[in-house]
């Protein structure tokens, strides 16, 4: 039955989320059920008091989602899904504060601007269409007499281009006006320099706080609650789920991969015979995207794709097609269309290694089976009867909110957005299909993720408290270490503490640097002390050091003047940026947002019921 219902689940799967997600709609906003959950005025959000429909919204995801399947010609797994749903309420989020800063500041688009950026900025979807390109590059005389045209109205053309622009010139002004001023002197360039080039090297001796379960114990809940008060950041969680899971694998084996190839060098006979190249791709690659452009994979340089195909690629002359090659992917055959230097046009036509028929049919009935015994059951003795009766295994994982459940390094799809789209505890999804298996979860605990409070983060706070305490301590077992080193050497000092000096490679004031760290106290003092120099203990947040400083190499100040003009623009570039991005953190950050999601979604759960 799954062997036959994947056949044809790519096209199926997009009128029925069509469906469902239609008659949903008209279902909970009609009132045919009884309570009515969501109407047309409902809020999925508020912004500083004004409403994103929640109808707006699933549309507008809805339309994503579809847009994503048609691209891949395959169905999007729930974690997918979930991930199209978050950005797009981000989206709407972000848009609706965009709006009302552009009236806060009486940003506004008139006519003459639109026709001007119409005419001399052409945005990059059409800058990127092939039909406005002279020998490979954008032609902005074709462009604009492509305005000119009866076609550009006809078309829809110039009602796109004014939708387009009424959102961006805005936007452009608004960030504009945010990110302006930004300069560099010679000085905070130099410095800049002196970050990235400046380098040490230093022997370190670290003690780690260890805290007792009699040292948390000791901790006070007022000493908690105060560390709680002001390091509340500190504690706000991510939702977690503990989770039960099964899987039934895809085995591949030998036979399955030698009939692939077999089948590829059937195609590469086919073409080699006459056939078109892009006309077989379109026919028969498994990568829906290039295979619907007749395997064209663009033109570029090396480094692109992984090593396997790559070298075959560049091993071809132009106009020659490869013989089967492996990757993990499957089995691609590569026609190479233009080579200059490393840079390569070319196409390929990929085929999947799967299970064979009989295999598969044996696999689908096991999933069967499994779905049949315990899929969508609330009872949990029912997937642990399951997983016996089938000889599976059961693995415990645990789940990230937000984030695809993995165990090893293997991607479980689905699991994660069912456990927080409305599982309770004890409760067992349906099946979930994957290339490589078929997956089955139980939800065993849930913890949701949001705001902290004390008493939920306690624990937690008693032990911090208590790694305080101790690296204090810490900090004067290492003040004696510290003088001892001024008087009798870093290495006797470090032996009469039964300590074994460490030492770390050559490092910069912004690297990462093994046992120290990444823009710490311990980096920083490295770059203060004079060579040979050591330092007092120095706390940070895990741990106290003493460190003495090695060897040091000052930044080339001939070479920064060489390169100065070129790093000026590219600071101020990131300076830029950076003060963009800042503002939207803060602009989020000091709205007003109500996000109603979990509510409705958990009061619909409850009236299905």
């Amino acid at each position: 039955m799954l062997q036959q219902m994947r056949t044809s689940a790519k096209w199926i799967w997009i009128v029925i989320f069509v469906a469902f997600v239609g008659g949903f709609l008209l279902f909970q906003s009609s009132g045919l059920g009884g309570r009515s959950v969501i109407t047309p005025t409902t809020a999925v959000a508020k912004v500083n008091g004004q409403d994103i429909l929640y109808t707006d919204w699933v549309t507008r995801y809805n339309n994503e989602v579809q847009s994503s399947q048609q691209r891949t010609g395959r169905s999007m797994s729930q974690d997918e899904t979930r991930a199209v749903e978050n950005n797009t309420f981000d989206q709407m989020v972000n848009e609706v504060l965009l709006e009302q800063e552009y009236r806060k500041r009486g940003i506004v688009v008139t006519d003459d601007e639109l026709r001007e950026y119409a005419r001399f900025a052409p945005p990059p979807w059409l800058q990127q269409s092939a039909d406005l390109q002279t020998e490979g590059q954008f032609d902005i005389q074709k462009y604009q007499r492509l305005l000119n045209s009866p076609a550009a109205r006809q078309q829809g053309l110039l009602v796109a281009l004014e939708n387009y622009y009424r959102t961006e010139i805005p936007r452009q002004k608004l960030f504009e006006q945010v990110s302006t001023g930004v300069y560099l002197s010679d000085v905070e360039l130099w410095r800049m320099w002196q970050d990235s080039h400046d380098s040490a090297q230093v022997s370190y001796l670290v003690w780690r706080p260890q805290p007792t379960d009699a040292d948390i114990k000791a901790v006070s809940d007022a000493d908690a609650q105060a560390f709680f008060d002001k390091h509340k950041s500190l504690f706000s969680r991510t939702g977690h789920a503990s989770l039960s899971l099964v899987e039934i694998p895809r085995i591949v084996t030998a036979d399955d991969s030698n009939a692939v190839r077999d089948r590829a060098n059937r195609l590469r006979a086919e073409i080699l015979g006459g056939a078109k190249f892009e006309d077989v791709a379109k026919r028969e690659s498994a990568d829906t995207l290039s295979g619907a452009q007749g395997g064209d994979l663009g033109k570029g340089a090396r480094n692109r794709f992984v090593p396997d195909f790559e070298k075959a690629a560049y091993a071809l002359a132009p106009g020659e097609v490869s013989q089967p090659v492996l990757t993990q992917f499957g089995y691609h055959l590569i026609r190479v269309d233009t080579k200059k230097g490393d840079t390569l046009s070319l196409r390929h036509i990929l085929l999947k290694i799967a299970a064979s028929d009989s295999n598969a049919a044996k696999i689908d009935r096991r999933a069967d089976e499994l779905a049949k015994l315990a899929g969508g059951s609330d009872q949990p003795a029912k997937f642990d009867a399951a997983a016996k009766q089938l000889g599976l295994s059961i693995r415990h994982i645990t789940a990230i909110e937000n984030q695809p459940a993995t165990y090893g390094q293997q991607l479980v799809p689905s699991v994660s957005a069912w456990a927080f789209g409305g599982a309770k505890a004890g409760e067992t999804s349906d099946l979930f299909d994957a290339d490589y298996g078929y997956f089955m979860a139980r939800l065993d605990t849930l913890v949701e993720g949001g705001e902290p409070t004390f008493e939920k983060s306690k624990d937690q706070a008693k032990l911090s408290v208590a790694v305080e305490q101790k690296l204090h301590k810490l900090a004067r077992d290492a003040e004696a270490v510290s003088a001892a080193a001024g008087s009798q050497g870093f290495e006797a000092a470090a032996k009469g503490a039964n300590q074994v000096p460490q030492q770390t490679k050559a490092f910069t004031r912004i690297g990462s640097v093994e046992g120290l760290g990444q823009f710490t106290r311990p980096v920083g003092a490295a770059f203060g002390l004079p060579v040979g120099g050591v330092s007092a203990p120095i706390e940070a947040e895990d741990a106290v050091y003493v460190l003495r400083v090695d060897r040091r190499v000052n930044a080339d100040r001939a070479e920064f003047e060489k390169a100065k003009a070129g790093l000026r623009a590219q600071q101020v570039d990131q300076l830029r940026q950076q003060r963009l991005q800042n503002w939207l953190a803060d602009l989020r950050k000091n709205a007003k947002i109500v996000d109603n999601r979990k509510k409705l979604f958990n009061a619909a759960r409850r009236s299905s019921t």
